[in-house]
């Protein structure tokens, strides 16, 4: 029981103190389940974040899920779930009940502006943490760069760079591995 009030209260803080979604979640849930509880390891958070970012449903939702069930199996999922999700629906219900109200006040309008500007920046420093881990060569750095313009640009659908990046990276190491064996031969 105790493991899955952990559980329960670490994700419900994340999702109570991150405003911006689940791209601002990145970083505080990597210290938080990384560095504090050290309930995943580096490479393991790095391959979570790629899977739930190709998943469907919210990237925040998919994390919790997985951290959950890992610490404590369908109950653990359950309650970290439940945890980054609680928050935004108590937050939603009580704006949903004085929305008249916060509209026309001047410090709720600056303090929202204030945080549009702290999201930013934690987005930006996740993105840094996370990119310091990542063995960065020509060919996933050109992948990167594509993936950026491409979806910048809205071009194609985010959803598109991430099938079309992973599927080249599949066909180069096949090609590698091809390569390998050709020159053991």
């Amino acid at each position: 029981m105790k493991k899955l009030l952990d559980v329960f209260w670490t994700f419900f803080k994340i999702g109570l103190f991150t405003f911006g979604g689940g791209y601002v979640m990145i970083g505080v849930i990597h210290d938080e389940v990384v560095f504090k509880k050290k309930w995943l390891e580096e490479e393991e958070m790095l391959e979570l974040l790629a899977v739930s970012e190709s998943t469907p449903g919210p990237f925040s939702i998919n994390v919790a899920t997985y951290v959950g069930y890992k610490r404590a199996r369908f109950w653990g999922s359950f309650f970290a779930t439940l945890g980054v999700v609680l928050p935004s629906i108590l937050v939603v219900t009580i704006i949903s009940l004085f929305l008249e109200a916060f509209k026309s006040n001047l410090y709720i309008n600056r303090f929202l502006k204030g945080i549009s500007a702290g999201v930013g920046v934690l987005v930006f420093l996740a993105f840094f943490r996370i990119a310091k881990k990542i063995k960065i060569n020509i060919f996933n750095g050109l992948l990167f760069v594509l993936g950026v313009v491409v979806s910048f640009f809205n071009l194609i659908s985010v959803i598109y760079v991430l099938i079309g990046v992973a599927f080249i990276g599949i066909l180069v190491g096949i090609l590698k591995e091809k390569r390998r064996k050709l020159d053991d031969s």
